[in-house]
């Protein structure tokens, strides 16, 4: 798929087919995801492949907006990692770039996914953490359900030209 193709089509999946996601389509999307711009170069990031269904299951019940993970066939944690920052601060900068990066690879393969909030909730850092047995300078991101989408979703029109100033605000 071309890229901007990719960018303007990509879509919130929310609903999967239970085929499996075979492990190789999983290392080219985490390979884009690693391909992102970071702070000084310092790749912050950590991501935990969730494979496991009762691991997937287990995340509705503390995760109010990941219902979609008991469809899911994986899941990617995307994590930063402070003691490999360069730049205090910007892991969220670069994770947040990583994760772009993931959910643009995962459409271009055919593979849908969804952008689920983790940080900054504490409660969702924290139950990840039990769940994953995350340690504690590991502070997880974003969750991607990923799997073959289950519903097909037109093109959104997103452009706001409102949005846009040039040189100055007014």
């Amino acid at each position: 798929m071309e890229a901007l193709e990719t960018i303007y089509t990509r879509r919130s999946i929310r609903t999967f087919k239970p085929e499996p996601v075979p492990e190789a389509l999983i290392t080219q999307i985490l390979e884009a995801a690693m391909s992102a711009p970071s702070a000084g170069n310092e790749q912050p990031w950590h991501f935990v492949v969730i494979s496991d269904r009762a691991l997937l299951d287990a995340i509705p019940k503390f995760h109010p907006y990941s219902h979609m993970c008991h469809e899911a066939q994986a899941a990617i944690l995307v994590c930063g990692d402070e003691t490999l920052e360069k730049h205090k601060g910007y892991w969220v900068q670069d994770c947040a770039a990583a994760t772009e990066n993931l959910l643009l690879a995962a459409h271009a393969l055919g593979l849908g996914s969804v952008w689920v909030g983790v940080y900054p909730v504490t409660e969702r850092v924290d139950r990840f953490r039990e769940l994953l047995r995350i340690p504690g300078h590991v502070t997880p991101f974003a969750l991607l359900p990923v799997g073959y989408p289950a519903e097909t979703l037109p093109r959104a029109e997103r452009y706001n030209p409102q949005r846009v100033r040039h040189n100055r605000w007014g």
